[in-house]
Order: C-alpha cells, then sequence, then structure tokens
C-alpha cells in the first residue's frame, strides 16, 4: 500500500487532482491516502514530483519491529499478571499461532490472485 513520507509532501496537491477514486485528501497541508479507498494504481506514486508517495515496502522491518516488540510487551505483561515464566511462554505461543494464521490468509489470498491473474 502506498503511504506519505510527511516530510517530503510539499502540498501541492497534484496526486489529489490525478486520484481517480478521490482516495487522498489534505490534512494539515499534507497529502493523506484513504487506504479504504485507494485501488493501488500508483498514479500518486508516480506523478508526484517529491517522492513523497512511498511504496510499503519501505516499512516491512519497521512493522516486524513493531510486531516483535509488542509481543515481547504482551510476554512480560503475562508473566507480572500470571506471575511465571510459562505463562509468558504461552502468550509467545498465542502470537506465534496468530502469525501463522495471517500467514495462511495471505498465502490463500495470494493464491486466488494468482488465479485470477492467470484468467484474465
Amino acid at each position: 500500500m502506498p503511504w506519505v513520507k510527511q516530510e517530503n509532501c510539499s502540498g501541492c496537491g497534484e496526486c489529489i487532482e490525478e486520484c481517480p477514486v478521490e482516495a487522498i485528501s489534505m490534512i494539515d497541508e499534507k497529502a493523506y491516502i484513504n487506504m479504504e479507498k485507494c485501488i493501488r494504481c500508483a498514479i500518486c506514486h508516480n506523478i508526484c514530483q517529491e517522492e513523497a508517495i512511498r511504496h510499503d515496502s519501505e516499512t516491512v522491518n519497521i512493522e516486524i519491529t513493531a510486531n516483535v516488540l509488542r509481543a515481547k510487551e504482551s510476554m512480560e505483561i503475562c508473566a507480572n499478571y500470571f506471575g511465571d515464566y510459562e505463562e509468558a511462554q504461552k502468550c509467545l505461543k498465542r502470537w506465534i499461532k496468530y502469525y501463522n494464521r495471517e500467514k495462511v490468509i495471505a498465502e490463500k489470498t495470494m493464491a486466488e490472485l494468482q488465479s485470477i491473474r492467470k484468467t484474465s
């Protein structure tokens, strides 16, 4: 998904004018992308002369770090609340189960999208 690197955005509004689904608006003189409306056509990315519209691949490591930190914080809370290391490990196991489920959903979604691509 595209995102706006706020410090690069000049507020020129070109992306707003070119967006075919009106997914971009201006908040405090900076572009904001409504992900619910965005169709990932890349017009905004291609038109932005300031390179403020970025690819989500740039945030992968940040998201991984945040996910791991969230799991570690949950483990610590579980250990403190329940009083032992075993509960922290159970909490970690639930996080792993959660991300495995997310992985299955992503893989099956990708397979469905690939099948659409082959028939189109």
